[in-house]
């Protein structure tokens, strides 16, 4: 084993260690340190020298010794040295009471003769504070406030020597901030308080405060916003600063006083038309009110009032939205009910009444503002027409005929009911219909017609209208006379009334009918000695014809539905009368006469031939009067005829080719038209 070391000094300088010094040994690779009170004790192996006993108990009297130890074991332990441990360091209870000052204090420290507490800032700037005390508490006053302190405390024993030391950073409070400014959002309600940063504080609440509210809001910048403020309300605003060593005072409060509430009890009157009346109850921290009123085409007029009312000139037919603020220093209060007024509508103008019949009139106007209904009265008559309609026409039907009304259009709004007074329009109806009496025929294409008169000055009109025209009469008696109505014409009769007021509805119709016409054309043609045929031209508004040939000698008729007809049983050579009956299919008649018709002249009797040669031939006849005749012979060789003299019977031709047949007819004389060919023909070879 290692040689025994020798102690060269030990002593303590912390309450819980002791250090050992020695001159080394050979040989020894490792140290025990060993620190024994009573039968208590402490080893620590080391490697050299010093070497530090720790684990000790402050102020107590501990015995040293020391032991070298190698491979081959352990010395014998040193001789021992009495060694005690320094006082324990005070544990230090440390605050800052106020923003100048830090309370220093702590428990009693066992042997402890008093104690030494220094100060100083741990900038390193500034002096040192140090103070010496038996006591267990002491107070620094006078340093800077917010700002960090470095404290030292140690306790010494009766022999003055010093134990372990604590040491304690500790900050002061800050001070108040200063130049609090509060800027107020109106809008928003909230206010954002600002001040000057204070040292060493790390965060800032700021009370906002009214009667038994409180708002608070903390911030670590040099700004805060408030929000939730009420309106019409005073607060009281202050800042304190705060850091880890506590709170700055309150900061003077400053006076904020919000916008005030928006108006209430807001109502709307229309002391008389074209007037509005606005009033509200008075509000809270206002010192004066503007009065927004807009109507509903955009114009916008205001008023500013220390009162709680003010007067605005109206239109009819607008609906108005009127806003009430109030005002103070802070700003105008928020936006509060907005209420709408509608005034009553405009009456209509434009007014026109047309009558689309004699008892219905259109009305039209021009649309006004503020209508959703149109109510239309016509006043008069027996009675009262209402129509009512959204449209700015309305339809008034039966209405009496030749009645003088008024008529007032009204318009309506859901919002305000009728409009006011308005001015009614005097329109009289057209007269009523007159009614036809009587219709008679007073001469040729001449028609009187009669009607029970109706209507007070009013001029009637009596149309005939047909097919074939228009025939008008007029009068402001009971009767008028249609003048050179057409033949066979049908027409349909009806009269109406004139005024100013309009024209009436017509009359039911009256047929009328006029007698056919005659035909302009009739001819007449010999077929037979005793037949003619008779044809004329169509008679308008005809149906049958009845023809008549009349003499002394006798009577020939037809009835047709033809515009032709064969009459028999004439008697040649006689003159007579034509007339013909034109017939409508209502069995009107109208009778025509035309120029007298001639029969033609009687066919000779006894007719015989008598051969002269081979190529002549005398005819003879016996005559019934004085008749000049003529005498034809036709064949296929020619044609050849001869007239006699002056009262003969008879008369020759000759120089007729021979080998041929011929006919012969001797028939009278005409003056004009063709020769007759109805007499009886002889053959002759």
């Amino acid at each position: 084993a290692p040689d025994t070391p020798v102690i060269d000094q030990a002593y303590s300088k912390l309450s819980n260690s002791i250090t050992v010094e020695w001159r080394a040994v050979p040989g020894a690779t490792n140290y025990m340190l060993t620190a024994q009170n009573g039968d208590s004790f402490v080893e620590t192996i080391v490697k050299n020298s010093p070497g530090t006993v720790t684990g000790l108990k402050p102020a107590t009297l501990y015995r040293i010794t020391i032991r070298s130890m190698s491979s081959g074991g352990k010395s014998q332990p040193s001789p021992f040295r009495k060694v005690k441990t320094v006082l324990a360091a005070p544990i230090l209870s440390v605050r800052s009471p106020t923003c100048d000052s830090i309370a220093v204090s702590w428990k009693a420290v066992q042997m402890a003769a008093g104690f030494s507490v220094s100060l100083m800032r741990s900038d390193g700037l500034g002096r040192i504070l140090k103070q010496n005390t038996t006591n267990t508490s002491l107070i620094f006053t006078n340093l800077d406030p917010g700002t960090l302190y470095t404290i030292k405390a140690y306790a010494w024993n009766a022999n003055g020597m010093p134990g372990d030391d604590f040491t304690y950073n500790q900050r002061t409070s800050p001070n108040a901030p200063v130049d609090v400014k509060v800027a107020f959002n109106s809008g928003a309600l909230r206010a954002v308080v600002s001040w000057m940063p204070t040292e060493g504080a790390l965060t800032y609440s700021v009370t906002v405060s009214s009667g038994l509210l409180k708002l608070r809001c903390n911030t670590s910048s040099a700004s805060c916003m408030v929000p939730a403020l009420q309106c019409s309300s005073e607060y009281d605003v202050s800042v304190t600063a705060h850091n880890d060593a506590g709170s700055s005072e309150p900061t003077e409060a400053v006076s904020l006083k919000t916008i005030p509430c928006a108006p209430v009890n807001i109502s709307i009157e229309e002391d008389e038309p074209g007037h509005l009346l606005v009033s509200w109850s008075s509000v809270s921290l206002g010192h004066y009110y503007v009065v927004f009123v807009k109507s509903d085409d955009g114009l916008e007029v205001h008023c500013n009032t220390s009162h709680t009312h003010c007067h605005f000139q109206s239109d009819c037919g607008f609906t108005y939205f009127i806003s009430v603020f109030a005002y103070n220093k802070a700003g105008q209060s928020p936006l509060g009910d907005v209420l709408n007024y509608t005034t009553a509508p405009c009456c209509p103008g434009d007014f026109r009444a047309v009558f689309v019949s004699s008892d219905t009139v259109r009305v039209t106007w021009a649309p006004v503002r503020g209508a959703d209904l149109y109510e239309t009265r016509a006043a008069g008559g027996s009675g009262v027409v209402l129509c009512r309609d959204t449209a700015t026409a309305c339809s008034l039907s039966a209405l009496q005929c030749s009645t003088p009304y008024n008529i007032t259009v009204f318009s309506f709004s859901e919002a305000r009911g009728s409009s006011a007074s308005c001015a009614p329009h005097y329109v009289a109806t057209a007269p009523c219909s007159p009614e036809i009496k009587n219709i008679s025929k007073e001469g040729l294409s001449v028609i009187s017609v009669q009607w029970q008169p109706n209507n007070e000055e009013a001029m009637y009109v009596v149309t005939a209208r047909g097919e074939a025209g228009l025939w008008h009469c007029t009068s402001t008696r009971n009767s008028c006379s249609l003048m050179d109505l057409p033949c066979g014409s049908a027409f349909s009769v009806s009269a109406i009334a004139r005024s100013s007021a309009g024209q009436s509805l017509p009359s039911y119709s009256i047929p009328l009918e006029t007698a056919p016409c005659c035909p302009n054309d009739l001819i007449l043609t010999q077929v037979t000695q005793s037949v003619a045929n008779i044809s004329w031209s169509v008679g308008r508004g005809a149906q049958t014809y009845v023809t008549t040939l009349e003499s002394p000698k006798g009577q020939a008729k037809c009835h047709t539905l033809q515009t032709h007809c064969l009459l028999g049983c004439i008697t040649c050579g006689t003159n007579y009368t034509v007339s013909l009956r034109a017939i409508s299919e209502t069995g009107l008649t109208s009778s025509c006469t035309y120029q007298g018709y001639s029969s033609s002249a009687c066919c000779p009797s006894g007719v015989k031939l008598y051969r002269l040669s081979n190529n002549g031939i005398r005819v003879f006849w016996r005559a019934s009067d004085e008749t000049n005749y003529n005498v034809d012979l036709h064949g296929s060789k020619g044609n050849f005829s001869c007239t006699p003299s002056l009262g003969l019977s008879h008369c020759d031709i000759t120089k007729i080719p021979c080998g041929d047949v011929y006919t012969v007819l001797v028939a009278p004389v005409t003056d004009k038209g063709p020769k007759l060919t109805f007499c009886p023909k002889k053959i002759y070879s």
